[in-house]
């Protein structure tokens, strides 16, 4: 093995334990002359000890409070995976909640689901029913979750919508475990995208919070912006390529800031890992997106 190698796998080690901010402006069009919201984006936490214990996920959220967002968008993903698991001690659903409750924000805090806090209870997927035990530990540390479900918020006189996707990705196949067949994934959801839209009674901007960014080709002009998670940036990224990522979309839409036709979608990379405790060129972020407005994102 050479130096070389050695030094890539020992930063792929660390990387894990890394901190970024990423800050984007986005002007989607129609949005409101002078009206400016920022918003925090905290994705796939996976909560799990030594990578990610209580308290890196309290130092997140102090982090992401002194960023001063209008509002935190949490989305999904809280807890670890079965296979991470195995590598290390899964953080309690009491641990990561409490440290959760820290957030703050002027227009609250708001969550969606991940695939992973759906797949955790067999029970769950053995009924194809929730509720599943992250929601109930969310609302709990008073973080309101949303399930096909939107809101109508108001900043400085200028209202907006708020709405939030079931995931995609919720329930295994019933004849095993998940897996692909010819390039599609055979999982069944619980979004509903025309039902939660349905809620919107006004012309004011939408924002879309989702977990996996796959809903993104369906999602009309109407909203200004979708944010998700999901992919953790490919969580390997080779020169910008990422070899495996958990969407039918693959390289489209692994990462960042996207345009499709005027529309607008944000990835964030996530902070925690999946089925390995390994992240290469793709460090943790909290994402801070700044949404109209010309100024420069502080």
């Amino acid at each position: 093995m050479s130096a070389g190698t050695v030094s890539s796998a020992g930063y792929a080690a660390a990387e894990p334990f890394l901190l970024n901010v990423t800050r984007y402006r986005v002007s989607p069009q129609g949005w409101p002359e002078g009206f400016t919201l920022r918003v925090a984006l905290i994705a796939d936490i996976h909560a799990c000890d030594p990578w990610m214990p209580a308290e890196r996920i309290r130092q997140i959220v102090a982090n992401t409070n002194a960023l001063a967002p209008d509002a935190t968008l949490l989305l999904g993903d809280y807890v670890v995976g079965s296979k991470l698991g195995r590598f290390g001690r899964k953080v309690t659903h009491k641990e990561w909640g409490s440290a959760l409750s820290g957030l703050r924000a002027r227009l609250g805090v708001h969550a969606v689901l991940g695939n992973h806090d759906w797949w955790e209870d067999i029970k769950v997927q053995r009924r194809r029913s929730g509720p599943v035990k992250a929601r109930t530990t969310l609302e709990a540390a008073g973080i309101r979750v949303y399930e096909n479900d939107a809101v109508r918020l108001e900043k400085d006189g200028q209202a907006f919508w708020l709405a939030g996707l079931g995931d995609q990705w919720a329930y295994y196949p019933r004849n095993g475990l998940p897996g692909r067949r010819g390039g599609n994934f055979y999982y069944t959801g619980v979004d509903d995208l025309p039902g939660t839209l349905a809620q919107i009674t006004d012309e004011a901007p939408v924002v879309l919070m989702a977990h996996e960014p796959d809903i993104f080709p369906k999602v009309p002009e109407r909203v200004a912006l979708t944010v998700a998670g999901h992919t953790h940036g490919g969580q390997v990224r080779l020169a910008g390529y990422a070899p495996i990522v958990p969407s039918m979309y693959g390289q489209r839409y692994v990462y960042g800031h996207v345009v499709e036709e005027g529309r607008n979608l944000v990835v964030s990379g996530g902070l925690g890992c999946s089925g390995v405790p390994l992240r290469f060129g793709s460090p943790p972020e909290i994402v801070l997106v700044e949404v109209g407005g010309s100024a420069p994102v502080a």
